[in-house]
């Protein structure tokens, strides 16, 4: 059996399918959420229908999203459609989920949303999911030294580094030293983001 890779999407698909899941409302929230997740921490969908409300967090006015050490800054107006799209969860009225902390509950009680139909939904949509995370992958490492995405998004350095390599790049232009803190903001935010 052959299997094919999908080539990632272009920087500028890449930032098309993210101004179209921002803008765009009439597409259902859960696929607008889980699709920027996607788009931009380069997240598989195995993890996303993981996160659970739990893992937004505010410190003040700024919003975090717990993927790895320390948890990733989620810049406007990504960080507002959440704390909305909290609010209004779908699959919340049934007896069995209404205390769901799930970001994404399915329609089992007690159960996320399953990868394979998100992913399903978000190509009817436009937003083919490996390719989308590729490319958030590839610029996230233009744009930091592998080891710090690693952290971050709650990557394997293995991954990350190979991931460097096969764009071209190489750990040598990662300054060595204390990188516990992120300079965008606290690695510990104080408050969770729903109670």
């Amino acid at each position: 059996m052959k299997v094919s890779r999908q080539a990632p999407l272009t920087e500028v698909e890449r930032l098309a399918a993210l101004r179209h899941l921002l803008l765009d409302a009439d597409v259902p929230q859960l696929l607008r959420v889980a699709g920027i997740i996607v788009l931009l921490y380069a997240q598989p969908l195995t993890r996303v229908v993981r996160l659970t409300v739990d893992d937004l967090l505010r410190d003040g006015e700024a919003v975090f999203l717990r993927l790895g050490d320390p948890p990733s800054p989620v810049p406007e107006p990504v960080a507002s459609l959440l704390l909305h799209y909290i609010a209004a969860r779908d699959n919340m009225n049934t007896a069995t989920n209404r205390a769901s902390r799930w970001l994404f509950p399915g329609r089992r009680a007690g159960q996320p949303c399953r990868p394979d139909h998100l992913s399903a939904l978000l190509n009817e949509i436009g937003i083919p999911v490996a390719a989308a995370r590729g490319a958030a992958i590839r610029q996230q490492l233009l744009e930091m030294p592998a080891p710090v995405v690693a952290d971050a998004l709650g990557y394997h350095d293995g991954t990350t580094a190979r991931l460097l390599r096969e764009g071209g790049g190489a750990w040598s232009r990662y300054a060595a030293g204390e990188h516990g803190r992120s300079p965008a903001g606290p690695t510990e935010p104080t408050t969770p983001a729903v109670e």
